[in-house]
């Protein structure tokens, strides 16, 4: 069953463009073309495509605007974002939206392809160098938050939390590590007060999440 498809963009001679190579590649039939966001939000309710091939920089409503409205109103509605734009704030914007895929104009039409064959099979599709993007940023500053907290922890408090995650008792602790009860709970509370958890469970859901523990 071949994608039905809405085009929206302000510029027509784009539109029929588009609308010409997509007929003639066969990749779906095009039930109609929107200059903005508001006609696309209108044709989305009249003709319930099943993707819609959505420019982010629009008058009257923006394609960020309209993808949030057509979302929340057919959640069964794919959208493809169109954009000049590959800085990281378009594309998270256009993804929190409800954008199922990011595409840039410059794009190759073989991509376009790839990209509406993706979104229709309810997949994301970003390109390359968009998806380098986020992946870089997100391994620039999400472990940042784990590891400053987790770095003031010496070997041995380390080492105990890992033995805590994995179900051991102070007394066993103890015992494999070679010192009292007493060392333990110290440095157990040590370990507390650092991370600003405040029971063995919350101990252990932290190894977990982190990695810390072989549970993980």
């Amino acid at each position: 069953m071949s994608t039905t498809i809405l085009l929206v963009d302000d510029h027509q001679i784009f539109r029929e463009g588009m609308r010409s190579l997509i007929e003639k590649n066969a990749l779906g039939p095009v039930l109609g073309e929107a200059g903005n966001g508001a006609e696309a939000v209108r044709l989305a309710d009249e003709l319930k495509p099943d993707l819609i091939l959505m420019d982010m920089a629009m008058p009257v409503m923006n394609g960020v605007d309209a993808t949030r409205e057509i979302t929340r109103k057919h959640p069964g509605i794919r959208i493809l974002g169109l954009s000049m734009e590959s800085s990281r704030l378009f594309v998270v914007e256009a993804l929190k939206a409800g954008a199922t895929g990011y595409l840039l104009k410059d794009c190759a039409f073989a991509e376009l392809a790839d990209a509406i064959a993706t979104v229709a099979r309810g997949e994301t599709y970003l390109p390359q160098k968009i998806a380098a993007l986020l992946v870089k940023e997100f391994l620039q500053c999400i472990p940042q938050e784990v590891n400053v907290v987790y770095e003031t922890l010496t070997a041995r408090e380390r080492e105990i939390l890992q033995l805590i995650a994995d179900g051991k008792c102070i007394k066993d602790i103890g015992f494999n590590l070679g010192i009292s009860i007493k060392t333990v709970e110290n440095q157990r509370q040590t370990i507390m007060q650092k991370l600003q958890l405040f029971s063995v469970a919350e101990l252990t859901k932290y190894a977990v999440r982190n990695g810390l523990s072989p549970l993980s």
